[in-house]
């Protein structure tokens, strides 16, 4: 069977569609068609059904792509390495949420750098990523949702616990900062102080405290306000009173603005660890079993076999059993 007509296949697979595909493999959109349906012919069967909007695969496109896809992957990695017996420096195309990247992700591989490993990093989640993902466009994904695409795998790479914070002085304002965690000068905390920076202010929901909280101007990172949205789900059994005051697409500005009195957020705790300990931020709630958010290392079926894109995952494995 034709290897072109296998790399054609796998990349209109990967890509839902004969028009992007063509864009990626440098080829018009006629020649994919063309090579689809010579290959197609070959094996006797249909590999994709036609959609308004691109195509997708049928079972047995399905079967024939998980099998196919790691081979030429590999294949590719054969072609790209020089033959003389050196291996070719590598460079890994990461893709994942800026905040968790930047803090957590790009410090534990950054010691790579000292072994010829490159790294070029986008700032993306979501659906947005596994596209590029499966395109092949990056690599390695940092994602907070297991794909459901057969030739993208999904590995659990750390637990992020979300809390609920924000400025002392609007937890005083709705009355979940006990009078005695705010001393007069000189003066010393009364029983049920706040003992140490990062102490929960309440540690169950109470009816007074949903109430007060609806008072609160809501900060969040996108305007359905996923995290806060989730947090009050889960916690409260339903949603946000009110809209968010503020949006804006990045938790540490986020957090910058919940420090500045703008309001209350759902952040995760390591990013607010600082703040937590200067007194600027304190948690509202803080429940026995906390909301959690997973995050997943997402690779296409085989890759990895690819020694660059095996040791990004073993050493960020190794790292968030630290976080």
């Amino acid at each position: 069977m034709d290897l072109a007509l296998l790399r054609t296949f796998v990349a209109v697979h990967r890509a839902g569609s004969f028009t992007r595909a063509a864009q990626l493999l440098g080829l018009s959109q006629p020649a994919v068609t063309g090579q689809i349906r010579s290959l197609e012919r070959q094996l006797g069967r249909p590999l994709f059904r036609r959609l308004p909007r691109g195509v997708a695969a049928t079972t047995v496109g399905d079967e024939l792509a998980h099998k196919v896809a790691p081979h030429l992957d590999a294949l590719r990695e054969i072609a790209e390495t020089e033959l003389n017996g050196a291996a070719q420096d590598r460079t890994l195309h990461l893709a994942g949420p800026a905040e968790f990247t930047a803090l957590r992700v790009l410090p534990a591989l950054a010691p790579l750098a000292e072994e010829s490993f490159a790294l070029r990093v986008a700032f993306g989640a979501g659906d947005e990523a596994l596209t590029g993902l499966a395109e092949g466009r990056h690599e390695l994904v940092i994602g907070t949702t297991r794909p459901r695409a057969r030739l993208l795998h999904a590995t659990p790479l750390w637990d992020e616990e979300q809390i609920l914070v924000a400025s002392s002085c609007w937890a005083e304002r709705i009355g979940a900062l006990p009078a005695a965690s705010a001393p007069e000068h000189g003066s010393r905390p009364g029983p049920g102080a706040v003992s140490r920076p990062g102490t929960p202010l309440v540690s169950e929901p109470t009816a007074e405290l949903v109430e007060a909280l609806d008072s609160v101007p809501l900060v969040g990172y996108e305007e359905d306000l996923p995290l806060l949205v989730g947090y009050w789900t889960e916690v409260f059994g339903g949603k946000p009173a009110a809209d968010a005051t503020v949006v804006v697409p990045d938790l540490r500005a986020v957090l910058e603005c919940v420090r500045a009195g703008a309001g209350m957020a759902v952040l995760p705790r390591y990013l607010c660890a600082a703040a937590f300990a200067a007194g600027e931020v304190v948690p509202v709630l803080e429940p026995r079993i906390p909301p959690l958010r997973t995050y997943y290392l997402v690779v296409r079926a085989g890759t990895l076999a690819l020694p660059h894109v095996a040791r990004a995952q073993e050493r960020l494995l190794n790292a968030a059993a630290e976080w």
